[in-house]
């Protein structure tokens, strides 16, 4: 894992070139630069997505209160899956498509006019951004399930949605062409992720196309086994060194916004909930001692009863990795990619290894690793060992991931829906269920009404609890 540290300044990079008139530049209002350096609106886009999907504000991202992970104290309507309130999917959307996808696009522009880069430079960052692209892309359909997709980012005032299963055959499409231009001439040192190296960009690229056949698996067989066995073949991460990381630091404006919203606020809004500690109690899990704080006397972890109003000194806090300004954002690890690999196996997956076990094993392995967690005896304990802990493959793998996934609300709670694994609770206040995606947007429902009506009519319903099309269980 590269250590690239996000400097103000180098979020800042607004490049200007002199020219052969020295006088031209005093015609120039730099207040309001006519020309964007790609490495700007690039690091602008990373940035945004790391935040988004790392941020625990409840205006933002709800996903580790829908993964069940965290609950709430003195507030709890969002525990209590109430999306509108604070206009939650809307936030979300906005996010994505504006600070991301949007500045993403950006980016490609800039550098497809730029005159100073090679044909090979414009190749190599245009498929750098086009990655993230299909990250976010992907992210939207699992979160909400139709989109705009083909109208979006475009001129299109009222943009018309795309069938959630189409985009997905699309994006596939699109990483297939990506791949092959990734190169060690992409954004280099501006590149905060992986710092310029194109070898650790493929293991991304590959790894998050597995990701994308995996979610297939249940829907269309054949098109997951083709992308997962091309993503396998071509090279998917194989150690924690390879995780897509942003490093935050520990200065505002650039702390981790976990920082911000537990520390920085100087509130209490969140402990662990009791769905996540009853689960590692049972299993004597020793990374309790990294994912919590042991607030209630050595070894006790107690958990607050989900969705309820709890008091904060009664229950266990969230662990102290959580609380540092530098706690890298994570958009894609080795755990997750073992356990896809895993379930590869036991559906016998063409091109994949057979060992679904060593896989298993070797995801749980990759997340004591990570949290700096004692594994020792783990692995053989009967409830967590591959052979003997209850249920079938969905319910092991499903579970262990789950539990993996701590801070990454969003595939704790993707785990969750793919695998069906672990049972959940109910929220204590509203008794509704867990969500299976967000609805939409309000101002969907207000400005674009027609087309909400006809995506709303194509899913089956903008419910809570309508599901993505590939939650088929």
């Amino acid at each position: 894992m590269k250590k690239i540290f996000l400097t103000a300044l180098s979020l800042v990079v607004l490049v200007s070139c002199k020219t052969d008139d020295q006088y031209e530049d005093y015609n120039r209002d730099p207040k309001n630069p006519t020309q964007v350096a790609a490495e700007f609106t690039y690091n602008a886009a990373v940035k945004s997505l790391f935040d988004q999907m790392t941020s625990t504000n409840v205006n933002t991202n709800i996903f580790r209160l829908l993964g069940q992970h965290w609950t709430e104290t003195t507030y709890t309507d969002e525990a209590n899956y109430d999306f509108t309130t604070r206009n939650i999917p809307q936030n979300h959307w906005s996010e994505m498509y504006r600070d991301v996808l949007l500045d993403l696009k950006t980016t490609k522009e800039i550098v497809a006019s730029d005159t100073e880069l090679t044909d090979a430079e414009k190749t190599a960052r245009t498929a750098q951004a086009e990655i993230l692209m299909i990250y976010t892309w992907q992210q939207l359909v699992d979160t909400f399930g139709d989109i705009p997709y083909t109208d979006a980012l475009s001129d299109v005032t009222l943009p018309t949605y795309d069938d959630d299963t189409m985009i997905y055959e699309n994006l596939i499409e699109r990483i297939n062409a990506a791949i092959p231009d990734i190169s060690a001439s992409g954004f280099s040192d501006a590149d905060k992720i992986y710092g310029g190296d194109s070898a650790a960009w493929s293991k991304f690229a590959n790894s998050l196309k597995l990701r994308l056949g995996i979610r297939l698996t249940d829907v269309n067989p054949g098109l997951a086994q083709s992308t997962i066995t091309s993503a396998v073949s071509a090279g998917v991460f194989t150690s924690n060194a390879d995780n897509a990381l942003l490093q935050y630091e520990g200065a505002t404006p650039n702390t981790n916004p976990l920082w911000v919203d537990l520390v920085q606020s100087g509130r209490s809004d969140f402990i662990a909930a009791n769905t996540l500690v009853d689960i590692m109690n049972d299993l004597s899990d020793p990374r309790r001692e990294v994912y919590f704080d042991q607030n209630l006397g050595a070894g006790v972890y107690v958990g607050g009863p989900y969705g309820e109003n709890n008091s904060f000194p009664n229950y266990t806090h969230v662990g102290a990795a959580m609380h540092e300004p530098t706690t890298p954002g994570v958009l894609l690890d080795y755990a997750e990619v073992s356990f896809y690999l895993a379930e590869a196996a036991e559906r016998s997956i063409v091109g994949t290894p057979a060992d679904a076990e060593m896989y298993y094993n070797q995801a749980i392995t990759a997340s004591f690793d990570y949290w700096g967690a004692d594994i020792t005896g783990y692995l053989a304990n009967p409830d967590v060992a591959y052979t003997t802990a209850a249920g079938d493959w969905r319910q092991k793998i499903g579970t262990q991931m789950w539990l993996a996934m701590y801070n990454r609300g969003f595939e704790a709670w993707t785990a969750w829906r793919k695998y069906d694994a672990p049972a959940l609770n109910i929220a204590a206040i509203s008794e509704l269920p867990v969500p299976t995606r967000y609805t939409y947007p309000v101002n969907e429902q207000n400005l674009n009404q027609v087309n909400y009506e006809a995506a709303s009519a194509a899913i089956g319903g903008d419910d809570q609890t309508t599901k993505v099309f590939w939650d088929t269980m």
